[in-house]
């Protein structure tokens, strides 16, 4: 099948299986798999135009309510949560939209900072999860299955590796303009709104410089520095992933609309991005319903193998490495 706008040839059942395979993996850690499609459609599909970004967002608004779904239908979306990371994510996107238009025409220097940014999420999810093992070994050898004393798991190494129990939900505890509490699993969490809001604030900027949904460093955060469970921080960072990604396709598209859109011939390729996007649908949702199977042990040691992949790209990128983002910064000029 030819898609003309991207002038990719390619048969749609291997685009969809490998949407699926990349979000069954990044799903269960509240990522959409974009940072890894955009590698697959520039080196594999060899879509190296600037469209591939904004149909790289396409991917993530088809794809990503397949996991949300699962997620609250299994009641384990933090809505409050949900609130908070919106209202930063979607002003955030377009001022990065903005500033990549007009003052960042060579952002590389801020893609090293979030490039620094994730590598210290990542590698401290690693150690946390390593360290978790360790320790799990220890107390098994030592005949101890004991949980904490205080039930509560706001702690980046206690309840690290809790197993998912089948009635296990979210209950909603006081909720206020500064802090949001919840129950889940015997445990009780508690967070400011402050730093996710503006958390939120920079992904959303972050998302409509580059193009990316923002669930890859809205998840490590809220599992590393809140110390929130994986099993209910990644419905929500899909769902800010999907916000963000609704917002960056329509900036994109208002800005082909102009002269220097048009110019520059960033109008996504929607039959791609759809068809990426239905692999991808499936693969979330099936992702999300199989994370409750996993130790969260697990989920964390995958999330922060991710994450300090996509930090490595990103540091890679910035220094002049040639790395795949590389070739597509320095064609476009957006």
């Amino acid at each position: 099948m030819h898609f003309p706008v991207s002038g990719v040839d390619s048969n749609p059942l291997i685009l969809l299986l490998a949407a699926f395979a990349i979000s069954l993996v990044t799903a269960p850690a509240g990522i959409s798999g974009a940072f890894l499609l955009l590698p697959f459609q520039v080196s594999v599909l060899g879509f190296t135009g600037p469209a591939v970004s904004p149909t790289n967002l396409i991917y993530n608004v088809v794809a990503t309510p397949g996991g949300i779904w699962s997620f609250v239908k299994e009641r384990r979306m933090v809505w409050p949560l949900v609130w908070v990371i919106a209202l930063g994510t979607l002003p955030g996107v377009f001022i990065g939209a903005t500033l990549r238009t007009t003052y960042l025409s060579d952002p590389r220097a801020f893609k090293a900072f979030v490039g620094l940014v994730l590598l210290y999420l990542g590698s401290r999810l690693l150690y946390t999860a390593v360290a978790r093992l360790i320790e799990d070994r220890r107390d098994l050898a030592r005949g101890r299955t004991d949980e904490p004393a205080n039930g509560t798991y706001n702690e980046p190494l206690v309840g690290v590796s809790r197993a998912f129990r089948g009635g296990d939900t979210v209950r909603p505890g006081a909720v206020s303009l500064t802090r949001i509490e919840y129950e889940f699993g015997g445990g009780y969490f508690s967070f400011a709104t402050a730093p996710v809001f503006f958390l939120a604030l920079g992904v959303g900027v972050i998302g409509g410089v580059y193009g990316i949904g923002g669930g890859s460093v809205i998840a490590p955060f809220l599992v590393t520095v809140l110390g929130l469970p994986v099993y209910t921080v990644a419905g929500a960072a899909l769902m800010g992933t999907l916000l963000t990604s609704i917002a960056g396709v329509a900036c994109f598209q208002a800005l082909a609309a102009t002269g220097i859109g048009a110019q520059s011939m960033v109008a996504p390729d929607w039959s791609l991005g759809l068809i990426l996007g239905a692999g991808g649908l499936v693969g979330s949702y099936v992702g999300a319903r199989t994370q409750k199977f996993l130790p969260e042990t697990l989920i964390r040691l995958a999330l922060g193998a991710l994450i300090t992949l996509l930090s490595l790209g990103y540091l890679a990128d910035s220094s002049g490495i040639a790395f795949v983002e590389t070739r597509l910064l320095e064609r476009t000029d957006l």
